[in-house]
């Protein structure tokens, strides 16, 4: 081979290189740069509105996404979980209502979405210092036992089958809390069965339970 050709091969190769990188898929990592904004650096949220996804299961992130994604529909949620390659039994379908989620959301190809789940799921959750009252916390903990540890374990620490509540600011969990009381924010049948049960006495006192924890 001459010694022309030998260098226009080598530089066609590195132009076939440079077009796959360019194209490559990007990382769990680049993709959940987008969310840091309002969930912070690695989903460690630095706005008490908003809340921290670090540390979070896969499964509920997915649930998360491809509710918002797919508004609730749970075909389309099915058809994906199993392209994805993860069991439908395992994802949520319970309709979520954000306009500003739902936006993001559609603009994830599923897979982008299955790779953010796999780099938050990765990460640590750190709680949040706040004040709390002792007393009030003190009853949260109690109402916690009795009628919320079956799903939310540890005390509401582990995140598989729902999100993590301990150590999320206090704000995001009045937000969410009032969602669910009012309708806006689907629940589950035994979630919505024991929140029929709580005064809204008993939910600030949960409130300040889970706010309360490191």
């Amino acid at each position: 081979m001459k010694t022309v050709d030998r260098k226009k091969l080598l530089a066609l190769a590195g132009g076939v290189l440079l077009a796959s990188g360019a194209f490559a898929a990007p990382s769990g990592r680049m993709l959940a740069d987008t969310c840091a904004g309002c969930h912070g650096t690695d989903g460690v949220s630095n706005g008490p509105a908003t809340p921290t996804i670090a540390g979070i299961s896969k499964t509920y992130f997915l649930s998360a996404m491809l509710a918002y994604k797919y508004g609730g529909d749970e075909e389309k949620i099915e058809q994906a979980a199993k392209a994805l390659g993860v069991d439908p039994g395992d994802i949520e379908t319970l309709p979520r209502t954000s306009t500003v989620m739902a936006r993001i959301a559609r603009g994830y190809s599923d897979q982008e979405i299955l790779a953010m789940a796999d780099h938050f799921a990765s990460k640590k959750f750190v709680g949040h210092r706040q004040k709390v009252d002792g007393e009030l916390a003190r009853k949260g903990e109690r109402l916690h036992k009795d009628n919320c540890e079956k799903c939310h374990e540890e005390g509401g620490r582990v995140g598989d089958g729902a999100g993590i509540l301990a150590g999320q600011w206090k704000t995001y969990l009045e937000f969410a809390i009032a969602d669910f009381r009012s309708g806006d924010r689907a629940m589950p049948k035994k979630m919505r069965a024991k929140m029929k049960d709580l005064s809204d006495e008993d939910l600030e006192a949960l409130i300040h339970y889970y706010a309360g924890q490191k």
